[in-house]
This record gives C-alpha cells, structure tokens and sequence, in this order.
C-alpha cells in the first residue's frame, strides 16, 4: 500500500490549493466553506537527486520515483466529532492516513472567509486538536460498551482490556492525545493490554503529524509572526512543521522549471515548499529510499521504515522475492555514481553480498537474489 497523508485543516486553510500544488490533480477550490465534499486522493512523485544521477548513469528505458499519496479532506469545523459540518465522514477519511498534515491559515485575506473573527494559528489547531480528541473519546466509549456487553458471560477475560480502556478514557477526557498514553507518571494496566488498544482502534491523535504553515507570498521565506508560532508549536510537541505559501507554490507549478527556480530564488526560497513538506513526511514516519536497477532497463526508488532487513526491500519489490529470499548485493549510490558501473563496483569491493537481516541503508542500491516457486 502507498504511504497516505491526509490533509486536514479548518474550511478556507488553503487544504485544496495545497492538494492540487502537490498532486496538479485540479480539485475544486473556492471562497467558501465545504468545497471538498468527498477526500479527493491524489499522488506526489518524491523527488530525490540521487534517483536522477542513477539514471544519467544508468540511461534506463524507464525511472520510476517513489510517491506519496495525499489525500484532501473536507474542512473540520467545531463540533465536527457531533456530525457537525461534515462530521462523521471527516473522521472516517481521516482514520484511513499514515499520517496527518494540518494546513494552518497563516496570511490574511479578506475576501477568503474565516471561521472565527480573529486569525491565530494556535486557536485553530486548538480548535482541531479537540474535535480530534472528542472523536477519539467517543470512539473509545462505544469499544467499553461493546466489551462490557461482551463481558456479562465471561467477566474475568475482558477484565483487563476494560480497565486499559477505562485508563484510555481518562487520559482522552482530560485533553490529552492517545500518543502520549500513558502519560508520565500514570497508573498503568500491568497486563500489556493498554498500549495495543491504541493501535487496535486507530485513533486519530495517536497519528504522526506534521504542521504547515500556509502564508501569504509577501511573508516569504520566513513566514512571519504567526508562522512562527507553528514552528515553536512544533517544536514543543516533537513534530515537523513545513512554512510554504500554497497559492504561490500552486502557480508555480504551471511554470517552466528554470523560470519558477529563478522565481522561489528572488522570494528566498532554496526548494519547492512542496518538496520540503514531502521530505519532512519522510523525516515524519522515520521513512528511507532504495533504489533497484532492472536489467539496465528500469531504475526504481522504494520506500522502507529506517530499521527494515533486505528481507522487507524484497518484500516491496514483489512478494516472490521475499518467500524465495536469497541473498542481496548492496553497493551505496555514491560508490556507484563513483565506479561508474553495478561491473565496476564489484571489481572495486564495492558491491556487498549481505543476508536477510541487513538492515537497510538510505541511499542503498540492493540486486535481490532469489529462487522462484512453482
């Protein structure tokens, strides 16, 4: 399964305009609350220098980038966990991601309508934070009834999956999100059946998130005084925050590459805000690139968590290779770009022959061996 990253923010944050800079996938964006009805799902190609200089090296017929998926979301409005706005549908997109990236309105704009009469980030996400965590409350009080109902028969083998999720309710009532369950110092179910719970029920504070800052052109590169209170909020939380300017990122994309690089350069900008908010999706869920070269015909980026074996590589390659896992040769790009030739490497020392449980590296360049099955 691709990586998805949902898109979410308060109605007029600038979610669609991000989209569709991201995607080019040309979703409905207007002025007014509610565009996005359904999640609109599109596909970002992840730019990485490395897979272009294989490629020059290499001249395949084909190269294929690793992506990520974004999916946008119709706004979140107060009341949202009550089925207020579009409620309910919201929530249940949203369950869906990998991770979330919250679109919060940093520039002014009167003709763009607000949800509330003043502008402040740090209100917004309040506003977001809660309607995410009451959701997750209430989710969590529908699996206590569901258990107890389950228990009336056989009390003593529900007894602890309802005191961990006695414990999760707690925590959530008091404001605080599933991913720091248990907080510091709580009093825990020693049975080990808290912790999976959160996982079981895929609640929405417990997923990674990224904050954006979404500014007015004229407060590039820096973003000004409410972006930076995303990037302290950031930062007090653990998380990634991405400042960018979606309308202006969403034109540039029309543009000719050299004549939009000259452009970001007079605003200050040394990448694409859209390349640094995929990066910092990366960087986000602990994520590496690997590359594989087919027959000198196809040079291919893949996704891997930081901490996977070649026997996971094999795996997102195709499933056949994994079941019939023999070894992997391994060479680093640079010592490849370097030796000028997969041949090369190998005369150099370069090219490593490694087992299943080689931990992968990011930049790796991995030949899987395996034996195919009847």
């Amino acid at each position: 399964m691709p990586l998805r990253i949902g898109i979410v923010g308060l109605p007029n944050a600038g979610k669609s305009t991000l989209f569709n800079a991201l995607t080019q996938a040309n979703a409905a964006v207007a002025s007014y609350p509610f565009t996005t009805i359904e999640p609109h799902v599109g596909v970002a190609e992840v730019p990485d220098p490395r897979l272009e200089a294989i490629a020059s090296l290499i001249k395949p017929d084909k190269v294929v980038p690793t992506t990520i998926q974004f999916v946008d979301i119709a706004g979140l409005v107060k009341g949202a966990h009550r089925g207020e706005g579009l409620g309910n549908q919201f929530l249940a997109h949203i369950r869906e991601v990998d991770a979330i990236a919250l679109v919060l309105r940093c520039f002014e704009n009167p003709d763009v309508a607000h949800m509330s009469t003043r502008l402040d980030p740090t209100e917004d996400l309040e506003v977001l934070d809660l309607e995410l965590s009451l959701a997750d409350l209430g989710t969590v009080e529908r699996r206590i009834e569901r258990t107890q109902a389950a228990s009336k028969a056989h009390p003593k083998d529900f007894e602890h999956e309802l005191a961990a999720l006695d414990l999760l309710r707690e925590h959530l009532a008091q404001g605080r999100p599933a991913r720091a369950f248990p907080a510091a110092g709580a009093k825990v179910d020693t049975s080990g059946r808290a912790q999976p719970l959160v996982a079981e029920l895929f609640l929405l504070t417990n997923k990674p998130r990224l904050l954006v800052a979404n500014v007015g052109e004229e407060a590039l590169p820096d973003g000004g005084p409410m972006a930076a209170q995303v990037i302290e909020t950031a930062a007090r939380e653990g998380s990634q925050a991405v400042v960018l300017c979606a309308d202006c990122e969403s034109a540039l994309v029309e543009w000719p590459p050299d004549e939009a690089a000259a452009y970001r350069a007079e605003l200050g900008l040394s990448a694409p805000g859209l390349e640094r908010l995929v990066q910092a999706s990366y960087q986000l869920l602990n994520l590496i690139t690997f590359f594989t070269i087919t027959g000198g015909e196809v040079v291919r980026a893949w996704t891997l968590h930081r901490g996977e074996s070649a026997w996971h590589a094999a795996g997102q390659v195709h499933t056949d290779m994994q079941q019939g896992f023999i070894r992997a040769d391994v060479v680093r790009h640079a010592d490849l770009l370097a030796a000028g030739s997969m041949a090369a490497t190998r005369e150099a020392g370069r090219l490593r022959s490694e087992g299943r449980d080689y931990l992968v590296q990011d930049g790796d360049v991995i030949h899987i061996h395996f034996s195919a099955r009847a």
